[in-house]
């Protein structure tokens, strides 16, 4: 009885120390196939920096493309610019309401004694009418189809004026403004204005207000020998 108590002891130690080295065994593979924490934490870090480069990315992408926007919206500025220049210097054709004068030489018959040349349209008196229109704020002005700008001239050669260096013009003479209608044809007809005055010889005057004026562009010659862009300091 003791032998057989002895052997199953025996037996009971083995089986103990078979599943302590089972258990021994299976944690030391386990182990063994598991990353170390080093490489894990390395792993880690490399996705972190992944990311924030990823958001440096992103941020610069999107300071570019604000930038871009911004650029955009200075190259529409600049071409608005541009463009309001653009008709100031009589470069570009418009359109818009305004009025339209006709000039012609007086259709009364002459009174014995008096100087014909008072009844004649002169090419002072086709200034002052163009003249009277500018001072309304009229933004274009055209002389029978001709785009007057701020170096025109209107000089009378013969029967014919002159502007533009080499533009001949014979009357009638048609003049086209653009700008608020009411405030042009006021301008002509006020008391003592140009119109009446030019009236008392008999001159042909006719105003007609319009809401569609089309005034082409300049195309003389443009070259200055004097002058030069002011320099900024």
């Amino acid at each position: 009885m003791k032998m057989e108590k002895y052997q199953w002891g025996i037996v009971l130690v083995g089986i103990v120390l078979g599943l302590m080295l089972s258990v021994q065994y299976r944690s030391y593979k386990d182990i063994n196939e598991t990353p170390p924490i080093a490489r894990v934490q390395a792993l880690s870090n490399e996705i972190n920096q992944k990311k924030e480069e990823r958001n440096r990315l992103q941020q610069r992408v999107n300071e570019l493309r604000e930038k871009l926007d911004k650029k955009a919206s200075v190259s529409d500025i600049n071409r608005r610019e541009l463009e309001i220049y653009r008709i100031i210097a009589g470069t570009k054709a418009v359109v818009g309401p305004g009025v339209e004068v006709t000039l012609n030489d007086s259709n009364v018959a002459l009174p014995p004694g008096q100087d014909p040349n008072l009844f004649v349209l002169h090419d002072e008196d086709v200034l002052r009418v163009i003249n009277e229109l500018k001072a309304a704020g009229a933004e274009a002005i055209a002389l029978n189809g001709v785009r007057l700008i701020a170096t025109s001239e209107i000089r009378c050669i013969g029967p014919t004026i002159l502007t533009n260096k080499n533009k001949r013009l014979p009357a009638p003479f048609t003049i086209t403004a653009i700008g608020n209608p009411d405030t042009l044809e006021n301008s002509l007809f006020m008391k003592g204005g140009v119109v009446e005055q030019l009236k008392i010889w008999g001159i042909q005057v006719q105003v007609r207000k319009k809401t569609g004026i089309e005034i082409a562009e300049y195309t003389g010659p443009t070259t200055f020998e004097y002058a030069r862009p002011a320099v900024e300091e």
